[in-house]
């Protein structure tokens, strides 16, 4: 394994973590709004330790998740076109 490959999978697991967390916190913020305006009632984080937990594990997996894809697609080296 050389250098540069690690180089590159470290930018990749980077890159990844960061979109994933991205993505999460997006979701976490989707399902929030669609509560409140579609659903009207507010969620309360304070008042139950479960919600809490799931909006602050829901980033943190899918930044995990991110990463873990993008580290594995930057093994995989660049694609070919067969044109």
């Amino acid at each position: 394994m050389s250098t540069r490959s690690l180089s590159g999978r470290a930018v990749a697991a980077l890159l990844g973590l960061l979109v994933g967390g991205a993505v999460g916190f997006l979701l976490t913020g989707t399902v929030g709004a669609f509560f409140t305006f579609v659903l009207d009632r507010t969620l309360d984080v304070d008042g139950t330790g479960a919600l809490l937990a799931a909006f602050v594990a829901v980033p943190v997996v899918t930044a995990v998740c991110g990463a873990a894809v993008a580290v594995r697609r930057a093994g995989r080296g660049p694609r070919h076109s067969t044109n």
